[in-house]
């Protein structure tokens, strides 16, 4: 169940953030994608805090990813890591062209 979850949300062209809302290295790959012009629909923040498959969950990440952390960034389908990760893509300006890669930016 929890793996169809995670599977529905990250197809496609979109830019998929699995949170935890009391989580710092969440807020930072929130306020990171922020500065990003993203068209309408291609972001979706998914709060897995106080789900009943939370741990299901970050237990699929483990397996999918390699890390049951979050936050869990997936651009095109393709996990590029958490909050640190984010944050290093930006400031190496490779993150800019992942997502012109997927037709994320306006």
């Amino acid at each position: 169940m929890a793996q169809q979850f995670v599977q529905s949300k990250i197809q496609g062209d979109k830019v998929v953030l699995f949170v935890k809302s009391t989580c710092p290295y969440c807020k930072m790959a929130q306020d990171v994608l922020s500065k990003y012009k993203l068209k309408p629909g291609h972001l979706e923040c998914v709060d897995i805090s106080g789900r009943s498959d939370m741990d299901s969950m970050q237990e699929y990440f483990l397996e999918l990813t390699g890390a049951r952390t979050v936050p869990r960034v997936f651009i095109g389908g393709k996990c590029v890591g958490g909050g640190t990760d984010v944050m290093d893509l930006d400031e190496s300006g490779k993150l800019e062209g992942i997502l012109e890669s997927v037709g994320a930016l306006q």
